[in-house]
């Protein structure tokens, strides 16, 4: 008996602008796998060390924030020891750098896979921020070990009770360099210029988010007001309150940053959305 039924897949432009259709993205998981296994080959193949650099460079560049600003600079540390200060300062904000930095170039980079197979494109972004994450896990087992060593010293005292306040932390960090990342990456698609402007953008903003000192050295004035209002402050505070002990979380960041990420996430969202329909004819 001969069957007549035909099949048709149609694939359709998503008709809201603010869609994350996720659950077509949980379909693409194992792509989303693959991407990130992906992303680790290409960067560690043919090196000597190889993923041991994912351990090697936070700590070699917290020698440097040592000797620079510990040390020649005389910040202040809030008691903490200068090394352990800025491994756990850095491990997170090199968290939400890779993320922003890695997802600037989404479209660009895979402009010639994306105009000739259809997948959920925010694959691409959160496969960039799982290794990210999963990078800055690697990094976190070593700043607990550090802490560790110090805690037996009494040279540090985290406040155990706070930990569970350590994923929201890790959540909304990663959020926020991910809509970064996506939201530039939407604009470079016409405007590459800002491509370029992307690493130092993120190097000067770390000198005016508390990375290398601690909020606690501003005496009360209009410079602190402005390091308080930015998004990154409570969650770099925040982080190491829960592993340091130290730190200083006002209202006014935890509201400045929630202020950001509801802005930020649902705006890059809609833009992504909109630039994904017709990006293939401007990049």
């Amino acid at each position: 008996m001969k069957n007549n039924t035909a099949y048709h897949v149609r694939i359709t432009a998503d008709q809201s602008p603010i869609s994350l259709n996720l659950r077509e993205v949980w379909k693409y998981r194992d792509l989303i796998m693959l991407l990130t296994k992906r992303s680790f080959t290409l960067i560690y193949k043919q090196t000597i060390l190889g993923p041991a650099w994912v351990v090697l460079t936070p700590f070699l560049t917290s020698i440097v924030y040592t000797v620079v600003f510990g040390n020649m600079a005389g910040l202040s540390t809030a008691g903490v020891p200068k090394l352990l200060f800025y491994l756990c300062s850095h491990s997170l904000w090199s968290f939400f750098a890779e993320c922003v930095t890695r997802n600037s170039s989404t479209f660009i980079a895979n402009a010639n896979v994306f105009g000739k197979v259809y997948f959920p494109r925010l694959t691409v972004p959160i496969s960039s921020m799982l290794f990210a994450g999963i990078q800055f896990l690697v990094q976190l087992f070593m700043v607990i070990a550090l802490i560790v060593f110090h805690v037996f010293q009494g040279a540090v005292h985290p406040r155990p009770e706070l930990i569970p306040l350590i994923v929201p932390v890790i959540l909304i960090t990663g959020l926020m360099g991910l809509s970064m990342g996506i939201l530039i990456s939407s604009v470079t698609t016409k405007y590459r210029d800002l491509q370029l402007l992307v690493s130092f953008g993120i190097h000067l903003f770390m000198y005016v988010t508390p990375v290398i000192f601690p909020v606690s050295q501003l005496s009360d004035g209009i410079w602190k007001t402005l390091l308080l209002l930015n998004p990154m402050t409570a969650p770099m505070e925040l982080f190491r309150t829960v592993l340091l002990g130290t730190g200083t979380v006002r209202s006014v960041s935890l509201l400045s940053n929630g202020i950001f990420a509801v802005i930020i996430i649902p705006l890059s969202v809609l833009i992504f959305n909109r630039v994904e329909r017709n990006f293939i004819d401007t990049v």
